[in-house]
């Protein structure tokens, strides 16, 4: 009889393990505003259902977060591919908070060092995340998008083809309202007939969040941002975002409010936006259209969970 020292085994890495109805996870946080990041790259095909999406977001049964995220393989030629579900099961066409968190996680996976760029197939289009050397991610967001019929909105175009300082009633207050799309819809506005000048911390948000939201002038719904003019070159905001509620940082709607101040003519295009959770930088181009954003991921923690 003879007797083999066993085979020195690779160490496994704990994203590497598949087994069978458990979700292993890693969650990341963008100024507050957190997600559940799930390594889907076998896939096109989400590992996790709407409704499982919305037991994993639960703060109280479950892992809690603002939604998952999940990280697909390339698609026309894209590094990879990123698809959310938000809190409530819908699925939104991006998240700016959300993708910086998935370069992070993808440089994790990859286990990248030094600066990175991915080019990453959203619903929104083509995003381009770059990992910075003091790990702050700065992302290319695109051009906004300012026709009333491609945000959607009902409101009428008001300046050269835009939604700006439109009459918005809400409970019979009229607020003025600037609408953008990064890809996905926003409401962006800076007072009503009642205030001008909006104390942002004052704002009874539960209450007046969801009226913009499922308001009839947005047939896909809208995120809506509340924002308190500081400076030429400061903002501070609150949202309410489409599908998730009040949250802490929403990086889609820092560029919607710097696009909707530049065309009101209130700041300057490059600006520091701060959210309940932190502040983010935002820049629009005026030579290419572009809007830059840059703040920092965060990883919060790793798991699993039975699905």
């Amino acid at each position: 009889m003879s007797v083999e020292a066993p085979e020195k085994s690779r160490k496994i890495s704990f994203l590497d393990r598949k087994e069978s109805g458990v979700l292993h996870f890693v969650k990341y946080h963008g100024l507050g505003n957190d997600f559940i990041l799930v390594d889907n790259r076998n896939s096109l095909e989400p590992s996790v259902t709407p409704e499982q999406a919305v037991k994993l977001c639960d703060r109280n049964f479950g892992i809690g977060a603002d939604g998952v995220i999940f990280a697909m393989p390339g698609v026309n030629g894209t590094d990879y591919s990123m698809r959310i579900f938000n809190s409530d099961g819908s699925e939104p066409e991006m998240c700016g908070n959300g993708v910086r968190c998935f370069a992070r996680y993808v440089a994790d996976l990859e286990n990248l060092t030094g600066t990175r760029s991915f080019t990453i197939h959203t619903g929104a289009g083509l995003i381009v995340p770059e990992i910075q050397e003091d790990g702050k991610v700065k992302v290319n967001m695109g051009r906004p998008v300012l026709t009333a019929a491609d945000i959607p909105t009902k409101l009428p175009e008001t300046k050269n083809g835009a939604v700006v300082q439109a009459n918005l009633a809400v409970d019979g207050i009229s607020w003025k309202v600037t609408c953008v799309s990064m890809g996905n819809p926003h409401c962006v506005t800076f007072g009503n007939e009642r205030s001008e000048g909006l104390q942002v911390d004052d704002l009874k948000l539960a209450e007046i969040g969801p009226k913009f939201e499922h308001h009839q002038m947005f047939p896909s719904r809208t995120n809506t941002e509340f924002v308190e003019v500081i400076s030429r070159t400061h903002l501070k905001m609150r949202v309410w975002e489409r599908g998730a509620g009040a949250t802490l940082a929403c990086g889609t709607g820092a560029c919607a409010l710097v696009v909707a101040a530049v065309l009101e003519g209130r700041i300057e295009r490059s600006c520091t936006v701060d959210l309940p959770g932190g502040p983010l930088e935002i820049e629009w181009r005026e030579d290419d259209n572009l809007v830059y954003m840059t703040g920092p991921a965060e990883v919060v923690f790793y798991g699993s969970i039975p699905i």
